[in-house]
């Protein structure tokens, strides 16, 4: 997805938008990496959980504001039906992160 449509799922008052699409991109990547690592498995579980919560905003607001992502061609609903994921990803990573290396120590 090009920069500009992620940009625009950011609401207007969000200042420096392009970077911190950059940003949260290259934390994705550390964080995806940090799950495989065992030793930080655990501090990457609440990390990938925070990042979901933090990035909820801007789906809601994309969702209820019609903005475009991509082109994509379901509009607002494929935007809705990302943020139940989201919630469902939240869960999961807590269920199979976190919750399962604390029942392992």
């Amino acid at each position: 997805m090009p920069t500009e449509s992620m940009i625009e799922m950011l609401a207007p008052w969000v200042p420096y938008r392009a970077m911190v699409i950059y940003t949260t991109g290259v934390l994705e990547w550390i964080l995806a990496i940090s799950l495989l690592i065992p030793k930080v498995w655990l501090i990457a579980g609440w990390a990938c959980i925070a990042c979901l919560i933090l990035f909820l905003p801007a789906n809601v607001y994309a969702a209820f504001n019609s903005v475009g992502t991509g082109g994509h061609v379901w509009g607002s609903i494929y935007l809705f039906i990302r943020i139940s994921l989201q919630l469902i990803l939240i869960g999961w990573a807590y269920w199979f992160v976190v919750r399962k290396r604390e029942t392992l120590a």
